[in-house]
């Protein structure tokens, strides 16, 4: 009897104290990831580097068209400026010819006035002397009043297109300052010219 006394005592402890133990144990918890969360993450990883690449892209073509558009903007003023050069460069080499003994302005001197005078208006600083030359045949005294008479012509052509006469000086060198040094016709009807000068 006392041995089943025992056994119940020991059953009484020891079932209980069994599954205690038993109902207690911790359940074991995997840390790894499934394979569907590592697709996942892999997934989202690559979305986040094609955003991070594309945004790169977009800030690299908006700093190409900053850029490109700095330059336009450069090579526009600088074909404005030498377009200004240009102009001015035509304004002072482009003489005007005159014919033997005269003073008159025909229609290509007149027309290349009109751009002169466009030149002036375009450039309202700027002043001009206005030289008169003539070809060496006839006396000095002569060819400084011819000289002189082609540069006034000129310059009252000038005034008539709008210019103002203070902007304005006439001086004649008649023959002393030929451009072409030659005895023949082709020279002196190079040396008969109004040439011009930034004042």
């Amino acid at each position: 009897m006392m041995k089943r006394k025992w056994i119940v005592l020991v059953m009484l402890f020891v079932v209980p104290a069994m599954l205690f133990t038993v109902s207690c144990a911790k359940k074991q918890v995997s840390t790894e990831p499934s394979v569907d969360e590592i697709a996942v993450a892999e997934e989202a990883a690559r979305q986040a580097e094609l955003e991070k690449q594309k945004e790169l892209e977009r800030q690299q073509q908006l700093e190409e068209e900053r850029l490109a558009a700095e330059r336009a903007v450069q090579l526009q003023a600088e074909a404005v400026e030498r377009e200004k050069m240009m102009a001015m460069n035509r304004f002072l080499n482009e003489s005007v010819y005159f014919d033997f003994d005269e003073a008159t302005l025909d229609d290509m001197a007149q027309e290349l006035l009109r751009q002169k005078a466009m030149w002036l208006q375009d450039n309202p600083d700027a002043g001009a002397i206005i030289e008169g030359h003539c070809d060496e045949r006839g006396t000095n005294a002569y060819n400084l009043a011819l000289g002189e008479r082609r540069a006034e012509s000129v310059k009252t052509f000038l005034m008539d297109l709008g210019v103002s006469d203070a902007r304005m000086t006439t001086i004649s060198y008649g023959e002393e300052k030929p451009v072409d040094m030659g005895q023949y016709e082709e020279s002196w009807a190079k040396n008969r010219r109004a040439a011009f000068v930034l004042e």
